[in-house]
């Protein structure tokens, strides 16, 4: 196993335990929910702290349920996931055009002869018709 496999297989199972580990150990389940967002705790954290505190605005949009709020979230990170993968992939075929684009001139430069004529296989010049 190569050594980039075995650090892609450790990381894997670096993310596999940080999903898992909290399900398994039962992190949360004192609370009413275990797995809320950061949002409704901080808004917890507030109300417990000062209970008259009036928030300074209010969301332009309030989805109608907790399914379509998770619907719109999963879709955001889609979305910036496309974006990040379309943004790496047209790096990488850049940079593989420019690498095939040096070996092509490489390549010509090689098969040039001293005065920059074609030269044949065996190393004399190429005939060419002249018209």
């Amino acid at each position: 196993m190569s050594r980039n496999a075995k650090i892609n297989t450790l990381l894997l199972l670096i993310v596999a335990a940080l999903a898992v580990l909290p399900i398994a150990l039962g992190l949360g389940d004192d609370e009413e929910e275990p797995f809320a967002g950061a949002d409704a705790q901080a808004e917890t954290a507030i109300t417990e702290i000062e209970p008259d505190y009036e928030p300074w605005f209010s969301p332009l949009y309030e989805p109608p349920s907790g399914e379509v709020e998770s619907a719109l979230f999963a879709l955001q990170a889609a979305l910036g996931a496309g974006v990040l993968a379309y943004y790496f992939g047209i790096r990488k075929g850049r940079r593989q055009g420019a690498e095939q684009a040096r070996a092509e001139q490489a390549r010509a430069a090689r098969d040039a002869g001293p005065a920059g004529e074609p030269v044949d296989a065996d190393g004399g010049r190429a005939e060419t018709e002249q018209v």
